[in-house]
């Protein structure tokens, strides 16, 4: 099979964002085969492994870096010089707004093969404040134009199959995350255990992900504190980036001592950090896919999770609970750890 020279784009590569942890899947694969992969980005921390790295760079503030991803166009420099440096790329592939705005570009002035890895965005409504309200709708809309010239698509779910052809008249393919083969049983997970001070007759939940409110971990503090009642041995792990400081700082005031916060977990320990917990838990009311589901299970976790968006294609080893069924998901979680 000839060489191809590929560009994967994607907003910040860092294994915080599941996305970012997909897209840097797709570059080793496509690397693996022997073609000329670049991962383009506006902020990286992941090492290029066999494949090669450009970052475009955008401000450090994380407020300033959201209005900079949202408008993004207005730095029509930017978008035009990286266009330009893919119009020898045989594909260009983006997993999500603003880099499909470059993607577009380059399909536009030089022909270039332009395929959308549709990720999804969560609703607006899921959002607490109005100006995230705002900022989500805004961010969908301007991802929405952004999808007028692709040539083809690729959906993580039938979920965001659906969701995508009814949103822009877009066909897609579905095509599921990979799970790396790190991700299995038998896994030790005593070194994580002992790090976190758990001991052998308490029982750790865990959930990983941006701490962002549609992932809706205020209401996973509530279902907790009610398992608490009835098992006062069990500890809840809460690992994540704190993207919207405001809420974090709101789920630290109102969560037990029994909780636990983690703003950062290695990439290479994460295999570990399932492995020391009894359960996974979400309450996200919004996933497009939810790869921490996927890992979870490949280590041999049981899941329980609301049955919402994509977890019934993706929940295989645990318990589904209606939207909102707070009781029902304390039972369910008292019922898998005993």
């Amino acid at each position: 099979m000839a060489q191809k020279k590929i560009a994967i784009l994607t907003p910040t590569f860092s294994h915080y964002s599941g996305i970012d942890r997909v897209a840097e899947r797709q570059a080793l694969d496509y690397a693996k085969e022997g073609n000329k992969v670049t991962v383009f980005a506006l902020e990286a921390t992941i090492k290029p492994k066999g494949f090669n790295l450009e970052v475009l760079g955008m401000p450090k503030s994380l407020f300033l870096q959201r209005l900079y991803r949202l408008f993004f166009f207005i730095d029509c420099a930017k978008v035009n010089r990286t266009a330009r440096k893919l119009k020898d790329y045989d594909v260009v592939i983006s997993h999500q707004y603003p880099m499909n705005l470059i993607a577009s570009k380059a399909k536009k002035k030089y022909g270039i093969r332009y395929v959308y890895h549709n990720h999804g965005i969560g609703y607006s409504e899921l959002f607490s404040s109005p100006f995230e309200r705002a900022y989500m709708k805004l961010f969908g809309y301007f991802s929405r134009l952004s999808l007028s010239n692709v040539d083809s698509a690729v959906s993580v779910s039938k979920f965001l199959k659906d969701e995508l052809k009814k949103e822009t008249g877009t066909e897609s393919k579905v095509v599921y995350n990979k799970i790396g083969s790190r991700y299995g049983r038998g896994i030790n997970g005593k070194p994580i255990r002992k790090k976190l001070g758990i001991k052998d007759n308490e029982k750790l939940l865990f959930f990983i992900g941006r701490l962002s409110p549609h992932k809706n971990i205020h209401t996973l503090l509530k279902i907790f504190d009610i398992v608490n009642e009835e098992m006062p041995n069990a500890k809840l792990l809460i690992a994540g980036k704190p993207t919207f400081k405001k809420y974090y700082d709101e789920l630290k005031e109102i969560a037990s001592k029994n909780v636990i916060f983690r703003e950062s977990v290695s990439d290479k320990e994460l295999p570990n950090y399932y492995a020391a917990c009894d359960l996974y838990v979400t309450a996200s009311l919004w996933e497009g896919f939810n790869l921490p589901i996927a890992e979870a299970q490949a280590c041999g976790k049981k899941v329980v999770a609301f049955d919402i968006g994509s977890h019934p294609e993706v929940v295989k080893n645990g318990v589904l609970i209606k939207k909102n069924d707070i009781d029902g998901f304390a039972e369910a979680i008292i019922r898998l750890v005993k």
